[in-house]
């Protein structure tokens, strides 16, 4: 039963990780960035996602390590970008992220994209800062299926999340029942579809009956499939309108409908392009 905000899914390692957090790619500016980040701690956001390749790591720090919420109630996400793979790289930048998250500790490190070169390389390394607690939970962006097959049939270590594009125009149900079958979490980026499905006449209907935005509908759908959501927002009333989707519940049909709208529609690249680059 989805209550509020403060729910969490509790990951392969017992790890507990808020359902609904809160995404910061292309928050740089410090003003703005104080003012979407503070208005997402008054409204109860706890988890933030960050990456190297954002490079507003420090800027995320800085607001958080500043604010009065405890860093212990906080559960803070980065992620190893393309060019920091390689297990050498890989233990070096996780240091800088601590550094500049203003933390000892990270809750979870991901892989931002799978490499083909550095594949096992950047593993070995998150496995053994993991071992180090140097992080909490280690996990994987943007892996396809055979991606997390060929990881996880030589890892020591099982990734605890799979953070892929996800939307009502992109619902990835085969990755959904395959991690699901793995016991590997399902977190969706891009959960609104970079404004893509904002405009869907479906959506708009729901959004009508239930006297809320497209947006909240489609955060609600994201909560009631049981995935990680990490919207994102840089203006302060959208980032308090998409904490508010726990005052109704989507019907059964109308999850199914949703999921209807499914046309495998990406706005951003697919994984196995960059798998062959990086």
């Amino acid at each position: 039963m989805i209550k509020s905000i403060e729910d969490t899914v509790i990951l392969n390692n017992g790890v507990k990780m808020p359902q609904h957090g809160f995404g910061v790619y292309l928050i740089t500016d410090e003003k703005k960035g104080c003012e979407a980040i503070d208005k997402a701690l008054e409204v109860g956001y706890r988890a933030f996602d960050t990456a190297q390749f954002y490079e507003n790591e420090a800027l995320l720090g800085k607001i958080l390590s500043e604010s009065s919420v405890k860093r212990s109630e906080l559960f803070i996400t980065t992620k190893v970008a393309n060019y920091n793979q390689g297990y050498d790289s890989t233990l070096s930048t996780a240091e800088q992220s601590l550094k500049n998250l203003h933390v000892d500790q990270l809750d979870l490190l991901l892989i931002h994209w799978p490499s083909k070169r550095y594949f096992f390389e950047t593993w070995k390394a998150m496995e053994r800062l993991y071992d180090e607690k140097m992080v909490r939970a280690i996990g994987v962006c943007n892996f396809e299926i055979h991606h997390l097959e060929e990881l996880c049939a030589k890892a020591n270590v099982k990734p605890v999340v799979d953070q892929v594009e996800c939307h009502p125009y992109l619902t990835q149900q085969p990755i959904r029942d395959y991690v699901k079958k793995n016991n590997i979490a399902f977190e969706s980026w891009s959960p609104l579809g970079r404004g893509a499905v904002l405009h869907d006449t479906v959506l708009g209907i729901l959004a009508e009956k239930y006297n809320k935005s497209v947006a909240q509908i489609i955060i609600r759908w994201h909560l009631q499939k049981g995935n990680i959501v990490i919207p994102k927002s840089i203006t302060p009333s959208r980032v308090e309108e998409n904490s508010k989707v726990y005052d109704f519940s989507l019907d059964e049909s109308e999850v199914k409908i949703i999921d209807a709208l499914n046309k495998d529609k990406r706005t951003g690249d697919h994984p196995d392009v960059i798998w062959n680059q990086i």
